[in-house]
């Protein structure tokens, strides 16, 4: 059992913000899921390399273009590796083996005569490094994206991929798979695109222009359009043209934010039919953040939320909860750092880690270092553990990227349970009597226990602090294929140094 999870490789014109952070960590937590159930898996990241953007990007800072693209490369690498994001392969699209890739499935769209070369008077913006229609645009003019880049009015002779001929079998493709794109808001965007005639897609840039990019392997006085480019990673990372590639394709999931709807769900299904190439198994769309209050994030407001100074701040599973947690599926969705250090603080904290804190230090205290065992269960220790595995069966399914916030939700309403359960059979009072000892021992060993279950399945979303929670209880590896189980703590068993999980910050 395979699944291949890709997210969009990114430009490196500027520094990783947090909707790249976003978009590679909920990759990363649906990477972790599928693991845990016992799939064989495929994550890839990374950087788009080439276009308009990055080459002036380059001349700004009056570096060298393979210094410049050497220096953002690895800037995003260290980004992901101090989020915890565990790819796989991570994408440049300088690499030899990739740009041969694309100069052949070129090639091959060419021999079948869907390629042609005219001469295009249009509106073109930088910012997309596309040309755009009259209905593009704004009301005065500009595109919705950028609005504070001027579009040029730009005549050039260009190559155009044919795309029309395929639109009525990509509104079939999506009809006869409803999943292929979720959630339905965004699939019914797509349908809507969809429901006029396609210009033809201008597939090449001249060098006149643009240096950075494939060479057209038909005419080398012009570049490839750096989406072509871009969009053919998904491919190359798993050794297209090699017929090995099939078994990671049948199964690949490619998760993006909305705003690049139409390259994923329009250019890119048509470039691969026009391949004669099947389509990738769905697309994961997701909305965008914005600062407090919904104001669009911007550098001169002052709002614009950096997941690095965040990580050294609150540490990386703060952030890495909050993306999981707060982000609706259709709309978008409020973050700032104060919004994080709310969450961090009130959630993860008092709700999970002040428990496990009160609770082991608790069972150390009072039972010699050890986890005692559990005499008979009551009713309100059963209800407990029902509420704890039900809670937490989520994730041990197969989860979408719609369905995380929901899971995360899951677990902060059992921990409120767990707490008013500890707090309510109050094992403070119960040590105090011999005839009620076995009890506290009891109270003790469900609440720990359950918050095990609780870790384990954390550890799909924030791992560092869920295997630092699980060390303390010295609980056992978990099952594979993972689903919640109780009982796994070792009654009388030592446990480990107890330390604060959260520590609060201000």
């Amino acid at each position: 059992m395979k699944s291949y999870i890709t997210t969009p490789i990114y430009y490196v014109n500027g520094s990783p913000h947090i909707g790249h952070a976003f978009t590679s960590v909920m990759a990363d937590i649906l990477k972790r899921n599928r693991e845990a159930l016992g799939y064989e898996l495929m994550l890839s990241t990374g950087v788009d390399e080439h276009g308009q953007k990055n080459q002036e990007a380059a001349g700004d800072l009056g570096m060298p273009v393979e210094a410049f693209l050497d220096m953002r490369c690895k800037e995003f690498r260290d980004v992901f590796d101090k989020l915890d994001v565990r790819y796989d392969y991570f994408v440049r699209t300088s690499r030899e083996g990739h740009k041969a890739a694309v100069g052949g499935m070129e090639q091959s769209i060419f021999d079948k005569g869907l390629i042609v070369k005219k001469n295009y008077t249009g509106t073109y913006c930088k910012g997309c490094e596309e040309f755009k229609k009259e209905s593009d645009l704004t009301e005065d003019g500009q595109c919705p994206l950028h609005p504070t880049m001027k579009v040029e009015h730009t005549e050039e002779t260009n190559y155009f991929l044919k795309m029309e001929p395929f639109r009525e079998q990509l509104l079939k493709h999506i009809a006869d798979n409803p999943d292929f794109v979720q959630p339905e808001a965004f699939r019914n965007e797509l349908k809507q695109m969809l429901s006029d005639p396609l210009e033809d897609l201008c597939i090449s840039r001249p060098k006149s222009r643009v240096t950075l990019g494939v060479d057209l392997p038909f005419d080398t006085e012009f570049v490839t359009y750096v989406w072509f480019d871009a969009l053919a990673n998904y491919l190359t990372n798993i050794d297209w043209p090699d017929t090995k590639y099939a078994t990671w394709w049948a199964e690949c999931e490619h998760l993006i934010g909305k705003d690049i709807l139409k390259p994923h769900g329009v250019y890119w299904p048509i470039m691969l039919m026009a391949a004669g190439l099947p389509l990738p198994k769905k697309l994961s769309v997701h909305s965008h953040w914005v600062g407090a209050g919904g104001v669009k994030m911007s550098k001169s407001i002052g709002n614009v939320v950096d997941p690095i100074e965040v990580i050294e701040k609150l540490g990386v599973d703060a952030l890495r909860w909050y993306l999981a947690r707060h982000m609706r599926a259709d709309s978008d969705s409020q973050i700032s750092v104060e919004l994080i250090t709310q969450s961090y603080n009130s959630e993860l904290g008092n709700k999970i880690g002040n428990l496990l804190s009160r609770a082991a230090k608790f069972s150390k205290a009072r039972f010699d270092g050890t986890l005692p065992v559990p005499g008979p269960l009551s009713a309100q220790d059963e209800a407990i553990r029902k509420a704890v595995v039900d809670a937490t069966a989520g994730l041990g399914e197969w989860i979408d990227l719609a369905d995380i916030p929901a899971r995360m939700q899951s677990i902060i309403t059992v921990a409120d349970e767990m707490n008013n359960y500890f707090a309510e059979q109050a094992p403070w009072e119960l040590i105090k009597n011999d005839d009620t000892r076995e009890r506290c021992q009891t109270v003790i060993y469900v609440t720990l226990d359950s918050l095990r279950v609780v870790m384990e399945a954390l550890q799909q979303v924030i791992p560092e602090s869920a295997s630092r929670a699980l060390n303390m209880l010295n609980a056992p590896d978990a099952a594979q294929p993972w689903k919640p189980e109780l009982d796994k703590l070792l009654g009388g068993g030592d446990l480990g140094e107890i330390e604060t999980l959260f520590p609060r910050v201000q």
